[in-house]
């Protein structure tokens, strides 16, 4: 699957919000992150958009006007970051339906 991660201004949201709304955009993973929750500078967004390569070069597309796309290693350090913190999440829902 691929994804994209971009860091985008707070007050630059309204672009943002209406590059997530787009017919393709919207209809890939996103996420949308406080940075400074992550450990980034505060005052930014992180985005991560994640699915099909249309999808992704689309949200890149729209994207880069609201922000940033961040250096690969910055953003193979924060997708993977997201995708634990998806997984802790998943396993503590389990505890809700278990007995």
């Amino acid at each position: 699957m691929a994804w994209t991660l971009f860091e985008v201004p707070t007050d630059k949201r309204p672009q943002l919000d209406a590059a997530l709304k787009d017919d393709i955009v919207g209809r890939q993973s996103q996420k949308v992150r406080d940075a400074a929750a992550a450990g980034g500078p505060s005052g930014r967004l992180y985005v991560l958009v994640e699915g099909s390569p249309e999808g992704v070069a689309r949200a890149e597309e729209l994207l880069k006007e609201a922000g940033a796309k961040l250096p690969s290693a910055d953003s193979e350090r924060l997708y993977r970051q997201f995708k634990d913190e998806d997984e802790a999440a998943s396993a503590g829902m389990g505890l809700f339906f278990t007995d």
